[in-house]
């Protein structure tokens, strides 16, 4: 994976959490910056985890860590996408 450094302006205060102090630091901010271009559907979490150059698993196991679950569906929601699949594949609902 190749880098490059990046400027960004934060706030002073911010400044010392936003500089990593280890690689697994690094690897975590990183993730929290894709974040919302997955969550907008910008990119999915398989490119976030290439560009990271880390598994898809991975990064799906490191967010989960974090709070923020792979699925942000309701059982409800699941529920009805089953009922509807097994509609379109011809099963008895």
């Amino acid at each position: 994976m190749t880098v490059t450094d990046v400027k960004i302006r934060v706030p002073v205060d911010m400044a010392s959490y936003v500089v990593p102090k280890d690689a697994k630091s690094e690897l975590i901010r990183n993730a929290m910056l894709l974040y919302p271009y997955i969550k907008n559907l910008t990119i999915s979490h398989g490119r976030a985890a290439e560009i990271l150059g880390i598994s898809k698993y991975e990064l799906i196991h490191l967010y989960g860590n974090l709070g923020f679950p792979y699925l942000d569906q309701d059982i409800q929601e699941i529920e009805e996408e089953v009922q509807y699949w097994k509609k379109l594949k011809g099963e008895h609902v």
